[in-house]
C-alpha cells in the first residue's frame, strides 16, 4: 500500500490512526506558535469532540480563532478540517463506542464466553504489561519516585476506569504509614484545599480524560504542589501542568480495557516510595 500524501503543511505523511496523529502531536507541539499550541493542549484534552463539533465550536472552545484551526490541521499533514474530521470520525469513535455497541462486538467477535473473555484478558494484559516497559521511562519513574518520597503527603487524585488505581495506592501506602489521602469524590465532598505546597499529587486519568482529575491536578499545581501523573500519551492534558509522566498504554477487548498494567505501575511505584522513605 502507497503511503499517504502529505497535506499542504507538512513533509510527512498524513496520520492514518489516532495512535499515529498523538505521537505526531506529541513531537509537534512545543514547536507551534502560541495559538497553534493553545488549539492542540485543547485537542489533547478533548479529543472526542472533534468529531461532532464544527470549525467555530472548536475554536470557541479552545479560545482560538477558526484560522488557527485550519492551520492546526495543515501542520498536522491534513489537507483541512474536514480531512482531519474524518480520522477522529472513523478511528476515534469506532475505539470508544458506547457500551451496548462494545458488548455486540464482543458477540460478533465470538469472545461472549466467559472462557474465551478470559482467554483474550489475559493476552492483552500480558502485552499491555510488556509494552509498560516501553512506554515508562526509567528516569521520570526514579523522579516520580524521589518525589514522592519526599512528600509530606500524597494526594491521590483518580475517577472513572482510573479510580481502582488511585484505591490500589491509598491501600498500600496505608499499609506502609505512607501519608496520603484518597480523593474518591463520594457525595461531591471537594478535598483538594487540603493539597499543600510540600505535597504531592498522584494524578491517573485517561482518554477520554476526567475534567475532574484535571481541576483538582491544576488546582494542586497552583498551590506549588508536584504533580506525577499515570496517563496514557504525551499529549495528555496534564503534561501542562509540568506533570511527571508515567504512561500506560492499555490494550482492549473489544474496546474493554482492562487495568493490568495500570495496576503493575501502581504497584511498583507504591513499594519503591515505601521502600525510600524507610531508607531501605
Amino acid at each position: 500500500m502507497s503511503e499517504p500524501s502529505p497535506g499542504p503543511g507538512s513533509a510527512s505523511p498524513t496520520p492514518e490512526s489516532m495512535d499515529a496523529f498523538f505521537r505526531r502531536l506529541g513531537s509537534a507541539t512545543d514547536k507551534l506558535p502560541k495559538r497553534l499550541k493553545q488549539f492542540a493542549q485543547y485537542i489533547a484534552a478533548n479529543p472526542d469532540k472533534v468529531a461532532v463539533s464544527t470549525i467555530a465550536e472548536l475554536a470557541e472552545g479552545a479560545a482560538v480563532q477558526p484560522s488557527a484551526v485550519m492551520r492546526f490541521c495543515q501542520e498536522m499533514g491534513f489537507s483541512g478540517f474536514s480531512h482531519m474530521q474524518k480520522l477522529f470520525r472513523s478511528d476515534y469513535s469506532d475505539k470508544w463506542p458506547d457500551y451496548a455497541t462494545r458488548l455486540e462486538q464482543l458477540r460478533e467477535h465470538g469472545s461472549d464466553t466467559p472462557s474465551a473473555l478470559l482467554a483474550e484478558f489475559v493476552d492483552v494484559g500480558r502485552s499491555s504489561l510488556e509494552n509498560l516497559m516501553v512506554t515508562v521511562d526509567p528516569k521520570a519513574l526514579q523522579q516520580a519516585v524521589d518525589v514522592l518520597a519526599r512528600a509530606e503527603t500524597i494526594h491521590l487524585v483518580g475517577f472513572r476506569r482510573a479510580f481502582p488505581v488511585t484505591s490500589y495506592l491509598a491501600y498500600a501506602f496505608e499499609k506502609m504509614e505512607v501519608p496520603a489521602i484518597l480523593h474518591s469524590g463520594l457525595a461531591n465532598m471537594n478535598m483538594d484545599h487540603l493539597i499543600r505546597p510540600n505535597d504531592a499529587v498522584i494524578a491517573a486519568t485517561f482518554a477520554p480524560y476526567t475534567e475532574l482529575t484535571l481541576d483538582i491536578a491544576a488546582k494542586a499545581r497552583e498551590s506549588g504542589a508536584d504533580i506525577v501523573a499515570i496517563t496514557d500519551v504525551v499529549t495528555s492534558p496534564l503534561a501542562r501542568l509540568k506533570a511527571i509522566q508515567l504512561l500506560v498504554a492499555e490494550l482492549d477487548v473489544g474496546a474493554f480495557r482492562a487495568l493490568s498494567a495500570s495496576l503493575c505501575l501502581a504497584i511498583a511505584l507504591a513499594v519503591s516510595v515505601g521502600a525510600q522513605r524507610n531508607g531501605k
